[in-house]
C-alpha cells in the first residue's frame, strides 16, 4: 500500500465495523482472522511497515495467498505494492521452491526494508526480482501469459488498470488477487464516494460481469477480491 493511499483509518486489528461487515460475530472473525499464526519474521516485517506507513496485507489475507500460491502451484507471481515484505513472505512460503516472485513498488526505502525481511526468512535473493518504478510503466514490459498469479496492493485509483494488466499477464487458470477491497467499510456503502472507494467499487462491479475470469470475494482482512482467467 502507497503511504499516500492511506484508508481512513489504519487499524490492522478486528474492528466492530469489519466484523460487521463479514456478516460473523467479533470473536468468530478475529479467531478466523488469527486461524494461522504469524511467526517473529512476519511480526518484525510487519513492525517495519508501520514505522514507514506501508501498511501491509492484514495476517488472515497472508495466509490466503499463501494457500492460493500453493494450489496454483505458483512458480511466477508478480506482486504491485513490495510494502516491506509482508505479502512476499507469505506468497514465497506458498509457492514453488523454485519460484521467483517480480515485486514492483514506487518507494525505495520500501524495498530495501523488503529485502531485510526476505533476508531474515532465509529467502535467497534469486527468488525475489525487486522493480523500483510506478506499476503502470513496469507491469506493460513483462510477458503475456507467463505469470501464475498477481497480486495487487498499490495505487487503489489505479486498480482497474493493475486488473487489465494482471490478465494480460496471466496465463489461463492463473488468479489475480486484490487487497482492500472492502476498503474498511467504505465498498459497501454507496454514500461513500471518495475516489479510492470509487475505483475499487466500480472495479468490483466490473469483476462481477467479466466473461473472462471467475471471481470470488473473500472477507479477510480489509477485502480479498479474487478472479482466475479463464482458459
Amino acid at each position: 500500500m502507497n503511504r499516500d493511499e492511506s484508508p481512513p483509518t489504519q487499524a490492522q486489528g478486528l474492528t466492530k465495523e469489519v466484523a460487521i461487515s463479514t456478516g460473523m460475530k467479533p470473536a468468530t472473525w478475529s479467531y478466523a482472522e488469527t486461524f494461522i499464526v504469524e511467526d517473529d519474521v512476519l511480526s518484525r516485517a510487519r513492525a517495519r511497515g508501520a514505522e514507514v506507513g506501508a501498511m501491509p496485507i492484514g495476517q488472515g489475507g497472508g495466509a490466503a495467498l499463501r494457500f492460493l500460491a500453493a494450489v496454483l502451484g505458483a512458480k511466477t507471481v508478480v506482486e504491485i505494492g513490495t510494502g516491506c515484505g509482508v505479502s512476499g513472505i507469505w506468497l514465497l512460503r506458498g509457492m514453488r521452491p523454485d519460484g521467483t516472485l517480480t515485486s514492483v513498488d514506487i518507494e525505495a526505502e520500501h524495498q530495501r526494508l523488503a529485502r531485510e525481511s526476505f533476508a531474515e526468512a532465509g529467502i535467497t535473493s534469486q527468488r525475489t526480482r525487486l522493480i523500483l518504478g510506478h506499476a503502470l510503466d513496469v507491469l506493460p514490459r513483462l510477458t503475456d501469459g507467463a505469470y501464475d498469479l498477481v497480486f495487487c496492493d498499490g495505487d487503489k485509483k489505479e486498480y482497474p488498470d493493475y486488473y487489465e494488466e494482471a490478465l494480460r499477464l496471466l496465463r489461463p487458470g492463473g488468479v489475480v488477487a486484490i487487497d482492500n477491497t472492502l476498503w474498511h467499510d467504505r465498498v459497501p456503502d454507496p454514500a461513500q464516494r471518495d475516489p479510492q472507494t470509487v475505483a475499487i467499487r466500480e472495479l468490483g462491479k466490473r469483476i462481477q460481469d467479466d466473461d473472462r475470469v471467475m471471481p470470488v470475494l473473500l472477507p479477510v482482512g480489509d477485502g480479498l477480491l479474487c478472479a482466475a482467467k479463464r482458459g
